[in-house]
């Protein structure tokens, strides 16, 4: 009826007007007849400014996914870093928090697709949800391995514990004297066998706790086996050269080297489960893939909703 009425209006303005007013008239109607069909067309018959608002929506949903996933990769990132236990675990509770924001904005954003009727758009939203599954089982496994912070554990064992240890072992030989005068050069000789032996172990421990290599760590333990043997050796042939007065002194550089070997223990049983190594390789190699695939679905998502416009709503 609107459409009709001031198409008559303008039949009527058109017997009494001059040519150039009647070419301008029959302009408008043109345009006017196209607009509204487009309008229609378009729409569907909804309301387009509601179509629009659901555009909008989209479009501010695409962004934050974008915004989520790449806080979430970070703060994974962060956890396979930090140099603490309570920093690892703050950091993986951290990106799971993003990775649940992800999601709620994946489940908004998919019925909002359907329903403009955006096959492209839903396309690239199930790309990226596809993605999202591989990177979120590969993500588990690194955060899991990344709390277990073992590497770092070894490390503190070695540079603490460890350290202390040794040095005990170190003073408590120190403070022995031979049981004869001629015998203090064999005591001597010993002493610093048993404590370079030791000091051998400990060098090794820091390449252990960095390698990730099987056969690598399996030489450096065989190493280490073959130097406490050693230093056993010299404190049984310390035994008989020492005076009675240093045999405490004997059993106390024991009792350390039995201390300093059941922490070396720890520190390989530890630097063997390998966690900050693994997961940081799992982070720098196949997640890194996986984060980057991810990011290009999103990416394509947001170019598809910025074409989209007035024209461009349809079914």
């Amino acid at each position: 009826m609107l459409f009709s009425g001031m198409v008559s209006g303008q039949r009527t303005a058109w017997s009494n007007a001059s040519l150039p007013a009647r070419a301008a008239a029959s302009c408008r109607i043109a345009l006017l007849t196209l607009s509204i069909a487009a309008a229609a067309g378009c729409s569907g018959g909804s309301d387009v400014n509601v179509i629009l608002e659901k555009l909008s929506e989209a479009r501010q949903l695409s962004a934050d996914l974008l915004v989520q996933f790449t806080k979430a990769a970070d703060a994974a990132n962060r956890a396979v870093m930090a140099d603490t236990d309570e920093a690892s675990v703050a950091f993986a509770q951290e990106a799971e928090r993003a990775k649940q924001a992800v999601q709620k904005d994946t489940d908004t954003l998919g019925p909002i697709l359907q329903g403009l009727g955006y096959s492209d758009e839903t396309r690239l939203l199930n790309e990226f949800v596809s993605r999202l599954g591989e990177y979120r089982a590969l993500d588990r496994r690194v955060l899991d391995l990344a709390v277990e912070n073992t590497n770092l554990k070894a490390q503190r064992l070695s540079f603490g514990p460890a350290q202390e240890a040794a040095d005990a072992f170190r003073d408590a030989l120190k403070a022995v004297a031979p049981s004869v005068p001629s015998e203090a050069w064999h005591v001597e000789a010993l002493v610093a066998q048993a404590m370079t032996t030791v000091r051998e172990i400990q060098v090794l421990q820091a390449p252990h706790i960095a390698d990730a290599d099987e056969a690598v760590m399996t030489r450096m333990e065989k190493q280490m086996a073959t130097s406490e043997a050693a230093a056993r050796n010299a404190l049984d042939a310390l035994r008989p050269l020492v005076a009675p007065a240093s045999q405490p002194r004997l059993a106390a550089a024991t009792a350390g080297l039995n201390r300093f070997m059941d922490l070396n223990a720890q520190i390989i049983a530890l630097s063997r489960r390998n966690t900050n190594v693994r997961s940081l390789m799992l982070s720098l190699d196949q997640k890194g893939t996986i984060i980057a695939a991810c990011e290009d679905s999103l990416r394509a998502l947001q170019n598809a909703l910025a074409k989209r416009g007035y024209t461009g709503i349809r079914k």
